[in-house]
């Protein structure tokens, strides 16, 4: 596993949560001028709305595991002696990983599932809903078993 496949993984991950979270708040700016100025609500901005937040919430979620700032238990394990720092460090990661990929396998058999069905008020498949959640536990699963593999990455001053 190469870190610089991961980092340009992760800066495009970051990239596009940052356009997710900006069209989000595009399209809520939108639902709430054409509710209460036009008074003509669009069917449309509600699920996309979702998607684009659980598009930013996954990626952001990933980006914050390749980063080792997601949430954890770091008291615990600094006060730790050494020998099972190491061991939780890799009981942690062990963890990620699993949920990482169990996120992304139940992604994939709810976006397969809900693939024919329309989207209730958007045009698009209800199963679009899903694929963040494919994504982006592949990406928490890759970048937890990165943080696993390889050393640290040298912490920039």
């Amino acid at each position: 596993m190469k870190r610089a496949l991961t980092e340009r993984l992760a800066r495009y991950a970051e990239r596009l949560a940052g356009a997710a979270l900006m069209a989000l708040a595009l399209v809520c700016v939108w639902q709430v001028f054409a509710r209460y100025v036009l008074n003509d609500a669009p069917g449309w901005t509600e699920p996309v709305a979702l998607l684009l937040l659980s598009t930013v919430m996954m990626l952001g979620a990933a980006c914050a595991v390749r980063s080792d700032t997601h949430f954890g238990f770091q008291l615990g394990v600094d006060a730790a002696p050494p020998r099972v720092q190491r061991v939780l460090r890799i009981c942690s990661q062990s963890i990620v990983i699993a949920t990482g990929a169990g996120l992304c396998v139940a992604g994939v058999f709810l976006t397969r599932d809900q693939w024919p069905v329309d989207m209730a008020g958007a045009p698009l498949p209800q199963g679009a809903a899903y694929l963040p959640l494919v994504i982006g536990g592949a990406l928490i699963a890759l970048f937890a078993l990165e943080r696993l593999l390889l050393p640290p990455a040298p912490k920039e001053s």
